[in-house]
């Protein structure tokens, strides 16, 4: 659960970068949200989440 809240936190705040920086307008943003939202329940959505995760453990597991 951790992972997930700490990846939501994160694309939202690049989201607001993008927003702010780049021009992005507000309805750009909730497009991503909403296909978000949508790849989520997709059959794809457990596939991603286990990506995600395993990509965050090996992270975790580097000696800087």
């Amino acid at each position: 659960m951790m992972v997930t809240v700490s990846a939501a936190v994160l694309l939202g705040c690049l989201v607001w970068l993008l927003w702010r920086y780049a021009n992005v307008r507000a309805w750009h943003a909730a497009l991503c949200a909403l296909f978000g939202f949508y790849l989520a329940s997709s059959s794809s959505g457990p596939h991603i989440a286990s990506a995600l995760r395993t990509l965050a453990q090996s992270i975790s597991t580097l000696h800087l």
